[in-house]
C-alpha cells in the first residue's frame, strides 16, 4: 500500500457509513497516523529534536542572570521545551504533510467525498497536534522532575497558552504549506519562523533581558504569548491585563492564520 493513495481510500471505504463530521475526521486522522508512523524522518524530527534542544537552553541559561527576569532554569527551560515541541512536532511536521498530500493528489481526491475542507485539514492535523501535545505533558513532567520546579501557580495559564499554541501552529503550518511547492522545499520554508520564534519569542533569552524596544516587538510575535502564558502559569507572576493580551495576541494570530488559509491555501499541486 503506498502512502501516496492511503488516506483517501481509507476515507473512501468508511464513505457509506461516515455521517458525522466528527466520525468523518476520525477516520482520516487514523489513516494520517498510519502513514505520520511510516515517515521515520519526520517522526525523529518531531520526537527527537524538541527533546535534544532543551539541553542547549539549559546551558545557556547557566550563563544568564535569571534572577534579574524573576526566573529559574527551570522555569526558563519548560516553556522553551514546549515551544520546541509546538515548532518541530506540529508546526513543521505539518507544513509537510500538506504539502506532500497536495502534490500526491490526495487533498483533491478528498475534496471529492464527503469530507469537507476543514474537516480535511482537521483531521490531517490531528496526529501531528496529539503528538504535540503528549510531548508538551512528557517534557513538562520532566522538567518538573530534572529541574526541580514546583507545582504551577497558575495552571490554567498553562493549558490555556498551550492549547492555543497547538490550534496556532497547526494554521500557520497550512499558511505557510499554501505556499510551499514541492516537498522538498517543505524542509525549507519553516525555517525562518522557527527561527524567529527560537531566538524572538523567549526561548533561549527571557524578553525580560532585551532592550525594551526590542521586547515590545517580539511580545507581537506568534509564539510569544503561548511562551509567556507557559511560564507564567510556573511562576504566578502575570497579571490579568498580561494574561489576557497574551490571549488576545494568540487568538489574533489564529483568526488571521485561519484567514489566510481560506484565502490562500492551495488544493492541487503547483506548477
Amino acid at each position: 500500500m503506498s502512502a501516496t493513495g492511503s488516506p483517501a481510500r481509507t476515507a473512501g471505504t468508511a464513505k457509506g457509513s461516515v455521517t458525522t463530521p466528527m466520525s468523518r475526521m476520525a477516520a482520516l486522522a487514523r489513516a494520517e497516523l498510519t502513514l505520520l508512523g511510516r515517515n521515520k524522518g519526520t517522526v525523529f524530527a518531531a520526537l527527537f529534536v524538541p527533546l535534544v534542544l532543551p539541553f542547549s537552553v539549559y546551558s545557556a541559561s547557566q550563563e544568564m542572570d535569571l534572577a534579574e527576569a524573576g526566573l529559574t532554569t527551570g522555569t526558563m527551560v519548560l516553556p522553551a521545551a514546549i515551544g520546541f515541541s509546538l515548532l518541530f512536532a506540529v508546526y513543521s511536521a505539518l507544513v509537510g504533510v500538506f504539502v506532500v498530500r497536495r502534490e500526491e493528489l490526495v487533498l483533491k481526491r478528498l475534496r471529492t467525498g464527503e469530507l469537507r475542507d476543514a474537516e480535511i485539514l482537521s483531521g490531517s492535523a490531528f496526529p501531528a497536534v496529539l503528538s504535540g501535545l503528549v510531548q508538551s505533558v512528557v517534557l513538562a513532567v520532566g522538567c518538573a522532575v530534572l529541574l526541580d520546579l514546583s507545582v504551577p501557580s497558575a495552571p490554567h495559564l498553562a493549558v490555556v497558552g498551550l492549547l492555543l499554541g497547538l490550534v496556532m501552529c497547526a494554521a500557520l503550518a497550512a499558511v505557510t504549506a499554501g505556499f510551499t511547492r514541492t516537498g522538498e522545499s517543505a524542509q525549507i520554508t519553516p525555517l525562518p519562523f522557527t527561527f524567529v520564534s527560537m531566538l524572538g519569542s523567549g526561548m533561549f533569552v527571557p524578553l525580560d533581558l532585551f532592550p525594551d524596544r526590542l521586547a515590545s516587538v517580539c511580545e507581537l510575535l506568534p509564539l510569544t504569548p503561548v511562551v509567556t502564558l507557559v511560564r507564567g502559569g510556573w511562576t504566578g507572576d502575570l497579571s490579568a491585563y498580561e494574561a489576557l493580551g497574551a490571549m488576545v495576541t494568540a487568538v489574533a494570530w489564529t483568526v488571521v492564520a485561519v484567514f489566510a488559509v481560506r484565502r490562500w491555501f492551495r488544493w492541487e499541486p503547483r506548477h
